[in-house]
């Protein structure tokens, strides 16, 4: 399991996570997972500066995006 960032704010239905560093940036579609491994969404894109990228999760269904913040994600 990887770290992806912490969730900083939400946008659009989606969770912005602020990644650690620009090595190792997950593929689109990639899994996220919160620190109890529960499924939280998926990757649906990836933006801002290549040194310190932003990634967008889509939740999953379940899931409340006001819940999400604060957290820190991990990629399954």
């Amino acid at each position: 399991m990887r770290r992806l960032g912490t969730v900083t704010r939400t946008a659009g239905g989606l969770a912005i996570v602020r990644c650690d560093d620009g090595d190792g940036v997950p593929d689109i579609g990639t899994g996220a997972l919160d620190e109890s491994l529960s499924d939280v969404g998926r990757v649906v894109d990836v933006f801002g500066p290549v040194s310190r990228p932003y990634l967008a999760v889509s939740p999953a269904a379940r899931v409340r995006l006001p819940d999400l913040l604060g957290t820190t994600l991990y990629a399954r």
